[in-house]
């Protein structure tokens, strides 16, 4: 029976091409693409999964509120966590992840080996006890015991020792820090899994400099820069430990938080949770939205639907080439209940042969999908067990979903009236085709929609006025002391270039996260009614160089100690007047130290010092005339000859610091960054929405050529009595016309309100306009019109003859 099944299954293919094809490359794209999607999602949920007993590791969140202002950190104060360990016996372990603020890359050297390389963190001794690595060597029982111990990630440990174990070996890491040596206690990869931790080296803490300061730090309100996490005993309650935090907060910081006048409430984070989870002001890496996970998953069910549709159309609709069969089959004996499994084993058997060929397709474009996405997925998901039971779903749910509604429709014929060709009046039927056809077109007006608005929202983005000039500016990075001896004569140099306007040194350049903040408060005011100002430490360049604005007072001169550039909203949240505030006195205390305090010398135009997501905040520059912290260059220039200008600038670079390696960014291409998920939302959408219109428009074709096929002797017959062949396409045309018409309706408030949703997580935005929605709705009428009128002209222009001769 079953050879019997798969002999005429393979018969009806072959008779029908058109029709197989349609089906087999709808469902070949659309498993593709579906597969590719699931993936990614796996892939992003995967993180910090290789843990041992992960679901009793926890992250402390910190949540602020410095006189108004809500920060919510991904961090902690520093003496949080071990005194938890010590306070609760509900806590097992707990480990520190302290970042090098300030330091963007150290130079690590070895013997004659020297590069620059990021990512290196200060971590408790204790790190290995809550976090599993694979040891390709040392042992994680003693890796960071020692001071100035230091375990590598294998590819670092590869660029420096080759193939060689380097345990036990020292090397020498330089940076804004110090030159310090370290020894090389292991070398550890990320095979067991990934981690939201991206670091590339461990440093014991007990090594001087930051991770001894965090190792003695008392602050309790403030100091929020410890990424601090706890393991809990398998026993314990993570929803009714968190309620006792309050309290022992209280109990060691009430004081501090009381003095500062800071409200801070701590809470628990799953450690699995942290890769999606977006939203947190300061964060160990960059992390993907759970919601942005969900649109993909629903795009990639509605494509795999929109390819079942296709199916069950076109299934329904050639019902007349199987009706005498499905007859036949009834009268010697056949009951409802094989018919309908030898037409779901069909619809499997080509979900199978679709999935197949989706596959090797899959391995080709992986490359290019993983530029789309930024993924890293690699074609060894094939050993993966969970992606062959992920593939066999996909095989049973999308054979089942296409072919159920065809195999209980077909198997409902009544013999008899099939075998004397009685079959036509199958009103149901063709009512539900439209109905799947509008559903198809419904789902691509909404993506056209989206992707109209996503591009339009980046486009704003991207050319609204920030409030400083981002064009034409290169930022110049020393990582190490002694480069950052060499910035003073560099910048001498390099101001007397031709192309160069202005040379800039500070602590930090606009666009990136600014890790320094600190209350300040006017005459009469005090800690507990301070604004948290975040600040950037300049020289007097750095307002020319970037563009900004002065709208009263002045900008900084040299020597200009003790003054700074307040912005308008912190001049506003002070209670100044922005053109009144020249000469206000800031103070600020955090004890033991005494009362500092800073005069201002002019008021700045609000800009956007980081991205459109939030609003502009309480912000500051301090005039630096010891350029101490300085590790950041900005030349602003006046060509676009870049090449020329790049070739000048390296033999300055290479006069001064030789043996440096001359790297350099541009300002807007760092603006443009701060928005890379949403560009990888737009090409995401982008490339499945075109593939989605693509097997839409293949079931409108088959459905077009059958319609023509089905009305040839009525065509036949207006051409005979005069009909034109303009009149006849229009004729074919309009009643597909009018679905469109229906599914745009439809689509319309649907994709006004998901895109309204997406749009809230920008301060600033465009306004959502008709003009989107009617561009989405002519490019699916006209997508439609080219798709439906190729079998329109070509059934107005045959011959009537052939049509009407059988008549």
């Amino acid at each position: 029976m079953l050879k019997s099944y798969l002999k005429t299954a393979f018969r009806f293919l072959v008779k029908n091409k058109t029709y197989s094809f349609i089906n087999i490359f709808g469902l070949a794209v659309g498993t593709l693409c579906c597969l590719y999607i699931l993936l990614y999602v796996q892939d992003q949920y995967s993180y910090d999964k290789q843990h041992k007993d992960v679901r009793d590791i926890y992250r402390i969140t910190t949540l602020l509120d410095v006189s108004g202002d809500r920060h919510n950190n991904a961090s902690a104060s520093p003496p949080i966590a071990p005194t938890l360990k010590h306070d609760f016996a509900e806590v097992e372990q707990f480990t520190r992840v302290v970042p090098m603020l300030g330091i963007g890359k150290s130079l690590l050297k070895y013997k004659d080996k020297s590069f620059y390389e990021k990512d290196e963190v200060y971590v408790d001794s204790t790190f290995f006890d809550v976090f599993n690595y694979h040891f390709d060597n040392g042992n994680p029982a003693n890796a960071l015991l020692q001071p100035y111990s230091v375990v590598l990630l294998k590819p670092v440990a590869e660029k420096l020792f080759g193939k060689d174990d380097p345990t036990g070996k020292l090397i020498t890491i330089d940076n804004g820090y110090g030159t310090y040596d370290f020894k090389v206690t292991a070398v550890v990869d990320e095979s067991l899994g990934k981690s939201h931790l991206q670091a590339a080296m461990f440093i014991t803490m007990n090594s001087g400099g930051f991770g001894e300061y965090t190792l003695k730090n008392t602050m309790w309100a403030g100091n929020n820069y410890a990424y601090s996490y706890i393991k809990l005993r398998p026993d314990a309650n993570a929803a009714d430990f968190e309620k006792k935090l309050p309290a022992f907060l209280i109990k060691y910081g009430q004081e501090q938080l009381k003095r500062l006048g800071i409200k801070k409430v701590l809470h628990l984070q799953p450690v699995t949770s942290i890769h999606t989870t977006p939203g947190y002001e300061i964060e160990a890496s960059k992390t993907v939205s759970s919601s942005f996970l969900s649109i993909l998953i629903i795009i990639a069910v509605l494509i795999q639907v929109i390819a079942c549709i296709n199916f069950m159309n076109l299934s329904t609709a050639r019902a007349s080439k199987r009706a005498k069969e499905v007859g036949v089959r009834k009268v010697i004996g056949a009951e409802r209940k094989d018919l309908v499994r030898q037409f779901l084993g069909e619809s499997f058997l080509l979900s199978l042969i679709g999935v197949l060929i989706a596959l090797p397709l899959l391995i080709v474009v992986l490359p290019y999908l993983n530029q789309i996405t930024h993924a890293d997925i690699q074609t060894s998901f094939l050993k993966d067990y969970q992606v062959w039971l992920m593939l066999a779903g996909l095989v049973i749910v999308t054979g089942f979903v296409a072919g159920s509604y065809p195999a209980f429709y077909l198997s409902a014929f009544m013999a008899i009236k099939v075998i004397k060709g009685n079959f036509t009046s199958h009103v149901s039927a063709a009512g539900i085709r439209r109905s799947l056809v509008v559903f198809q077109f419904v789902l691509s007006i909404v993506l056209i929609t989206g992707i109209i608005i996503i591009y339009s929202q980046l486009n704003y983005i991207k050319n609204k006025d920030l409030g400083f000039d981002k064009s034409q500016k290169l930022v110049f990075s020393f990582y190490t002391g002694d480069a950052q001896k060499q910035m003073t004569a560099l910048s001498t140099d390099l101001q007397r270039l031709p192309e160069v306007k202005f040379v800039s040194m500070s602590d930090n350049y606009l666009s990136q996260f600014v890790p320094r903040d600190h209350g300040v408060y006017p005459a009469g005011g005090s800690m507990p009614t301070a604004i948290d100002a975040q600040n950037i430490q300049t020289d007097e360049f750095f307002v020319k160089a970037n563009g900004i604005k002065i709208i009263s007072g002045r900008d900084f001169r040299l020597n200009d100690s003790g003054k700074v550039l307040i912005n308008e909203t912190l001049a506003k949240r002070l209670g100044l007047n922005p053109q009144t505030a020249i000469g206000t006195r800031l103070y600020t205390q955090y004890l033991p130290d005494p009362v500092t305090f800073v005069e201002v010398a002019g008021v700045m135009k609000d800009f956007n010092y980081n991205s459109l997501h939030g609003e502009v905040k309480p912000f500051m520059f301090q005039y630096d005339k010891d350029k101490g912290d300085f590790g950041n260059m900005i030349v602003s220039v006046n060509t676009t000859n870049y090449k020329n200008l790049l070739g000048k600038m390296e033999a300055i670079w290479q006069k001064h610091l030789a043996g440096v390696p001359f790297e350099y960014v541009f300002l807007d291409d760092e603006v443009q960054k701060q928005y890379e998920t949403e560009i990888t939302l737009g090409n995401i959408i982008n490339s499945f929405t075109l593939m989605a219109i693509i097997i839409s428009c293949l079931g409108l074709f088959g459905l077009s050529a059958f319609s023509a096929e089905q009305r040839s002797k009525e065509i036949g017959i207006r051409k005979v009595l005069g009909a034109s062949v303009t009149g006849i396409t229009a004729l074919l045309s309009k009643d597909f016309i009018k679905l469109i018409v229906v599914a745009f309706v439809i689509a319309t408030p649907i994709a006004w309100w998901a895109m309204d949703k997406w749009l809230q997580a920008f301060a600033y935005r465009i306004p959502i306009s008709w003009w989107m929605f009617a561009v989405a709705g002519v490019l699916s009428v006209l997508i439609a019109l080219l798709t439906v009128s190729f079998q329109a002209i070509r059934a107005a222009v045959a011959n009537p003859v052939r049509a009407l001769k059988a008549e």
